[in-house]
């Protein structure tokens, strides 16, 4: 429309660049006509990725091309028993990932609509009430208390008007609005000239003319924002690929190599040695990997789901584990989002006031923690009716729940009235109003004129510097009329703004002089101070409980919030997120003033950031991640949004929450309650964990049955087993097997350990040497097993058939050694997790049926074994499960 900033123009330039009358507003035709140019008043939504292109990306990962491949070189040689179940196991794998993935996105959309309300606008020179969605720029719209800003808007009049911005601007307490113009590089959260569309009149009445709508608001150009915001891998899937890659050339090095040396240096035919470099390549893979992994992650979504927390991107569960950084959001995320008082100083003396929250329920002590009878107490009690009195809000029960109708400031001061047995109805109709002066930011009071007795009386509530110049007297303790005490009440009030408390002081003056109008001038002289309040948005009480976990599991918490910095900074302190000697509170504005290559060293040790604008929020979980830290925002407001698409994970708040966080996060806490995200980090780091034995289990299992065939080739011995036998094994025991693992509960010390390093590679020297050692143990148990049996003159059937029942009983024995890594089996429950020995009971029916149904002695070329074969089977397992614990007591004999 124009490059000049709205808030810079003068009212009359607005309405002459928007083509509106004040007085009339747009005609119904203007409106229609500019409906079609400007588009619907909403936020749109943005193209997901298509269904054709997640189910493509299902093939796509190396070790399922190689699986793909495999299929393809067993069918060209005729073996299409081999090939389809190769084939079935890709599609069942690819179907899997498909329908988690689509689940994820399509759990939450990636936008919502922010503007679904009706506003009452000026046309044709008449009020109507339209659907926000027909608003169009021009329109004159009306502003009343309980609205929700339809569109953003340039105010051309007020009437002690006051919105909550704290979902754009993350300010807890109502911005007040005026319509006069300001410099062109006032920010967002100073802009008391403009309503911008989601935001929430609280008190006062205003219109304005609309300046955009749609996709051209604050919210939807921070919904553009998070459009822009790259979407992260997470570390598992990072590691995963790196691994599969190295996984992929060993397997495509080995299968060739056999393939040589077996053509070259052994006779064999082409054909038979393609087989066998196939069956290789077949028993390598780990088919049950994909599928471990999405049923791995998708099985600690369901655990989170119990405990509030909704996972929307599959990933962010096993993300939650590795988290080094948690940047959280003040308002409504650490704090309750409920102003309430918490200190009183009346009469030279000051009072602690319990109770969070709206409820009036609360109790007022001394100093000495005595408690008090606020009726006993003149001084006290005239500053709590004082607060009553100059008020324009209300207290509502509603469903067993307590909310405020108007401003929160306004609403801390009735709870705590209410708190001390005063009553709305009754203290206005003993002293019912007659007059006001509204508040105006430009004077920071609110005076109110009432009727007392025989006479009037004047109550005037306000910030302490506009009104204790104006103060001769104060009350004492008695509420007897003294001398005033101006720098102790300073000292006092200091103290309270120190710990980041918003202070909110009241004085009164007898009212028979006001005649006509009541007018600024007949409030200013001639005051007696009553008090001053003391009220602050406190912490939750969980919060500071799951701040102090994280911080246990390693994990730093960091607060990030558009509020001031005297304020973050002392709910930070309560909280536990700084401390005494913790680096001071950065400012918005001083961020803007540290460059990109300081950045990121000034983050990492900085606590707390204030005044801080949706852009800076962007920039600072960038400065982090540059400094390899896996990062999780919580938030609840649009200007949380850009971070949480940026955050390595972004949480979002399900009840306060707007639609915009939400649709940006990978995680939503239905709850609203920060304690949840401890619990939802100790359920990833268990996720996290089960994968890692899951990997640990499987790798050994499959090599060593690799082993198996490469050994028969190299020394020209007869192939112990077939290749159809390797996939058999690889896809049962993975599933009947392996996936048992993933139900494992956390281990007792799991939040006590530091964040699993980014950079530590997923196969490491521990995880090297166990495949290796395992691997060796089947290798020389299933050889022992296939000599014996042949020796005795067994058929090639009964050996193959005890060689695959062997490396099957290994495979059994070595995931009871698997249910912990470290520890000792003996040290954990042994039927903590019921899954794994039905897991084991089965594959067991499952093999008996290999060994002895007759459809499998066709097909799979197996045969029935005697009780004597069983017990060499067995006693081969028994000695697997002995030396691994060993060897877990020897690495780790030091913990």
């Amino acid at each position: 429309m124009t490059a000049t900033p709205a808030h810079h123009l003068a009212i009359c330039d607005a309405l002459r660049l928007t083509g509106a009358s004040q007085d009339t507003g747009l005609t119904s035709q203007e409106a229609a006509e500019r409906l079609i140019k400007y588009g619907e008043n909403r936020v749109k939504a943005r193209r997901g990725t298509s269904a054709w292109v997640r189910l493509g990306r299902q093939f796509t990962a190396p070790l399922v091309l190689v699986l793909i491949g495999a299929a393809g070189v067993t069918g060209f040689l005729g073996e299409w028993v081999d090939a389809s179940v190769i084939f079935i196991v890709v599609v069942v794998n690819a179907i899997v990932g498909f329908i988690q993935e689509s689940k994820a996105e399509n759990a939450l959309e990636a936008l919502m609509k922010m503007v679904v309300a009706e506003a009452v606008v000026k046309r044709d020179g008449k009020k109507i009430r339209v659907n926000s969605v027909e608003l169009v720029p021009g329109d004159i719209v009306m502003l009343a208390g309980g609205d929700r800003v339809p569109a953003d808007i340039r105010l051309l009049e007020t009437k002690s008007l006051q919105i909550d911005e704290s979902s754009l601007t993350g300010e807890s307490v109502p911005a007040s609005k005026r319509p006069d113009p300001l410099q062109a590089d006032t920010v967002l959260a100073d802009r008391v000239n403009m309503a911008y569309a989601g935001s929430l009149v609280t008190a006062g009445t205003g219109m304005g003319v609309v300046w955009a709508t749609g996709d051209r608001t604050e919210t939807g150009r921070v919904a553009f924002l998070i459009a822009e915001a790259v979407d992260l891998t997470t570390p598992l899937t990072r590691k995963i690929a790196r691994f599969s890659g190295v996984l992929l050339w060993i397997i495509l090095a080995l299968a060739a190599a056999l393939f040589g040396y077996g053509v070259l240096f052994r006779g064999g035919s082409v054909i038979e040695m393609l087989m066998a470099s196939v069956a290789l390549a077949v028993g390598v893979i780990p088919e049950g990997l994909p599928a471990a992994i999405t049923i791995v992650l998708a099985i600690g979504v369901s655990r989170m789901a119990k405990r509030r927390a909704i996972i929307r991107k599959l990933p962010a569960v096993e993300t939650l584990g590795c988290t080094t950084v948690i940047c959280s959001d003040k308002t409504g995320t650490l704090t309750q989002n409920k102003m309430a008082v918490q200190r009183i100083h009346a009469g030279g003396e000051t009072f602690e006031v319990t109770g969070t929250g709206y409820k009036p329920k609360g109790d007022f002590h001394d100093a000495s923690g005595n408690k008090l009878d606020t009726s006993t107490i003149p001084a006290l009690h005239e500053c709590l009716h004082a607060g009553m009195l100059c008020n324009d809000s209300a207290l509502i029960e509603k469903e067993g729940e307590w909310i405020i109708a108007g401003d929160p400031t306004e609403g801390a001061l009735l709870v705590a009235a209410e708190k001390a047995g005063l009553r709305h109805a009754a203290i206005h109709a003993s002293s019912p109003r007659v007059d006001m002066i509204p508040f105006e930011s430009d004077h920071m009071f609110r005076a109110t004129l009432h009727d007392h007795g025989e006479g009037r009386r004047i109550y005037k509530a306000g910030a302490l510097e506009r009104l204790l110049d104006r103060c001769t007297h104060m009350l004492d303790a008695h509420g007897e009329v003294v001398s005033i005490d101006a720098e102790a009440i300073r000292e006092i009030a200091q103290s309270f703004a120190s710990e980041g408390m918003r202070v909110i002081a009241f004085c009164r003056r007898d009212g028979s002089h006001v005649s006509g109008d009541f007018e600024h001038h007949h409030v200013s002289e001639g005051l007696t101070f009553i008090g001053m309040q003391g009220m602050i948005d406190p912490p939750r009480e969980e919060a500071i409980a799951a701040v102090a976990k994280c911080q246990q599991a390693g994990i730093r918490v960091k607060m990030i919030t558009g509020d001031h910095a005297v304020t973050a900074q002392a709910i930070a302190k309560q909280i536990g997120i700084a401390g005494a000697d913790s680096t001071p509170a950065i400012s918005g504005r001083e961020l803007a003033e540290i460059s990109d290559h300081d950045l990121p060293e000034i983050a990492d040790r900085t606590a707390v950031f204030a005044r801080v604008a949706p852009e800076q929020k962007l920039r600072l979980v960038r400065a982090l991640q540059s400094r390899g830290h896996i990062l999780a925002m919580t938030g609840d407001g649009v200007n949380d949004g850009p971070a949480l698409k940026q955050a390595d994970i972004g949480i979002a708040m399900g009840i306060t929450g707007t639609d915009v966080a939400k649709g940006a996060a990978s995680m939503v806490l239905t709850d609203d309650n920060f304690a949840t995200i401890a619990a939802a980090v100790e359920e990833g780091r268990g996720v996290y964990d089960n994968l890692i034995k899951f990997l640990v289990w499987t790798l050994p299992v499959s090599v060593g049955f690799a082993l198996i065939l490469l050994t028969s080739v190299v020394f020209g011995l007869t192939l112990p087993t077939l290749p159809v036998h390797l996939l058999w094994v690889n896809l049962t025991t993975a599933i009947l097997l392996g996936l048992m693992l993933v139900f494992e509960p956390p281990e007792a010390d799991i939040m006590k350990r530091p964040p699993r390093d980014q950079k530590t590679p997923i196969f490491d020297f521990a995880m090297f040497m166990r495949t290796g050692l395992v691997s060796a143990i089947m290798l020389a148990g299933s050889y022992w097993v296939f000599f014996y049996e042949q020796n005795a003159g067994s058929t090639i059937a009964v050996c193959r058939t005890a060689v695959v029942n062997t490396v099957v009983a290994v495979a059994s024995a070595y995931l009871i050694n698997c249910r912990s890594l470290r520890r000792s089996i003996f040290s954990i429950g042994w039927f903590s997790n019921p899954r794994l020995w039905l897991g084991i009971g089965l594959t067991a029916v499952l093999q008996i049926i290999f060994t002895y149904a007759p459809v499998m002695n066709r097909y799979l070329q197996t045969a029935p074994l005697d009780a004597n074969a069983w017990l060499r089977i067995l006693g081969v397992a028994f000695a697997a499960l002995v030396v691994v614990e060993i060897e877990k007591k020897l690495r780790w004999r030091e913990n």
